[in-house]
């Protein structure tokens, strides 16, 4: 038996409602129905997968995390620095891989980790996204495994 691919992230909300407005206003993602299970919970489509919000008062974990792939990073950067939702810990850099990729990190509203990619550092405006520390590696160590 093997794995054949991820259908869904679930992630913790302390308010489904203003962490379901973050990603669907964000991101564009699409809320689609959710069954009864014994605790509130929302789903989202996200392309062919799916985010699965769940009610936890608890805090997020500090680093744990899941990535999106999106169709416009540099809006992606301007929209975060405008609501401020930037990681502002060991995840504040926009970060170029030994690939070519891109990455940046945000907060949702309960404090969870989103990493945002984009395939190729050089179709970005540096006027628009001044600062990519690039990282060392392996050039092999590829972030986007089917181009």
């Amino acid at each position: 038996m093997r794995a054949r691919g991820f259908t869904h992230v679930s992630v913790s909300a302390t308010d489904l409602e203003e962490s379901v407005r973050f990603y669907r206003d964000f991101f564009g993602m699409e809320e689609i129905p959710s069954p009864d299970f014994s605790g509130p919970v929302r789903w989202l489509r996200v392309g062919d997968l799916q985010l699965h919000l769940f009610l936890d008062e608890d805090p997020a974990p500090a680093r744990h995390h899941f990535a999106l792939d999106v169709d416009d990073f540099e809006a992606a950067y301007e929209r975060a620095e405008e609501l401020g939702v930037r990681d502002e810990g060991s995840y504040s850099t926009v970060r170029e891989l030994p690939d070519g990729a891109v990455q940046m990190y945000l907060r949702d509203p309960a404090g969870n980790l989103v990493e945002v990619n984009w395939p190729d550092v050089k179709t970005l405006d540096r006027e628009v996204i001044p600062e990519i520390q690039k990282i060392g590696g392996d050039p092999d160590a590829v972030l986007y495994l089917r181009r």
